[in-house]
């Protein structure tokens, strides 16, 4: 992973990431009493602000923490520190925690100020190695808690799955519960099954994900869609296997568990699809500023 950009935002302030300091006491290091929202930005403009930005005040409401900021408020502190960072592609990560207290209490404390924190990192690049062959991923079964649709930090289960998967020279974990497929250790999963793509509806094991959502707008019109449950026969019964994040797009899965998914080779669907978000990246970059 290459470096992060050096000028981050913290608590009103844009400054050098490595000058950034938080107290030990802030809820979000003791508790992840915290939720977080990561997105794309090509030639500076912000990819699916709105969509993004209503899922993090979803998540804040969900923990019961008022956002400390309105839509337009986010939009122009991005903006600014997309600006302060170059106006090169880059993904954006924005956390809020419910703030620091002057001790270690469960219950939410009276009166404190939420931390708001931002910083940017330049978007990885699909090698052309995967581009060609695609990535491998292992399954492996659910023990996450049970609020996956909020977007929080406490991603320890999905931590020590992604380092399962990288330990068996996987890209990606795909996690399964009771027969069905979830959603990966930090991608959503879809499938290609006849000519269907096919991907788990939403629940509160499952993060809704916006980038998800857009390759199945861009997909309609070549090809139908299925919202459903996916049992794990499907998915390696599966003619393609797509896991999508916002920081890489959709990426093509051609093993799973070691055994070939398809032909075992990056499929015609996905490379559609993948040529379709690089013109929505280019038409992006285009257009003029907007607001949220």
């Amino acid at each position: 992973m290459a470096d992060p950009l050096p000028i981050c935002y913290l608590n009103g302030t844009y400054l050098p990431l490595h000058e950034a300091r938080i107290s030990p006491l802030d809820r979000g290091f003791l508790f992840a009493d915290s939720v977080y929202e990561v997105l794309p930005a090509f030639g500076g403009r912000m990819f699916r602000f709105r969509e993004h930005f209503d899922r993090l005040a979803r998540s804040l409401r969900e923990i019961q923490l008022p956002s400390p900021h309105q839509h337009a408020q986010w939009f122009a502190l991005l903006q600014e520190l997309i600006r302060r960072n170059g106006n090169v592609d880059m993904y954006l990560y924005v956390q809020v925690t419910r703030g620091t207290e002057y001790g270690r209490n469960h219950a939410f404390p009276a009166a404190v100020t939420p931390t708001v924190f931002a910083m940017a990192s330049p978007l990885p690049v699909l090698s052309a190695e995967h581009r060609e062959l695609g990535l491998s991923a292992i399954t492996v079964e659910d023990f996450r808690w049970g609020r996956c649709d909020i977007k929080a930090t406490a991603l320890l289960a999905n931590v020590l799955m992604k380092q399962r998967a990288i330990d068996a020279g996987a890209q990606e974990a795909i996690i399964v519960r009771g027969g069905e497929v979830m959603e990966g250790s930090s991608t959503s999963v879809l499938i290609v099954r006849d000519g269907v793509l096919i991907t788990p509806p939403n629940s509160q094991r499952i993060l809704p994900g916006t980038t998800r959502d857009a390759a199945l707008e861009l997909a309609r019109s070549n090809m139908p869609i299925e919202i459903r449950p996916v049992t794990v026969k499907e998915l390696f019964a599966a003619d393609e296997v797509w896991i999508a994040a916002a920081t890489r797009d959709v990426l093509p899965v051609t093993s799973i568990d070691d055994e070939k998914i398809g032909a075992g080779k990056p499929g015609d669907y996905w490379r559609n699809n993948a040529q379709r978000f690089m013109m929505l990246r280019a038409e992006l970059a285009d257009t003029p500023s907007f607001e949220p």
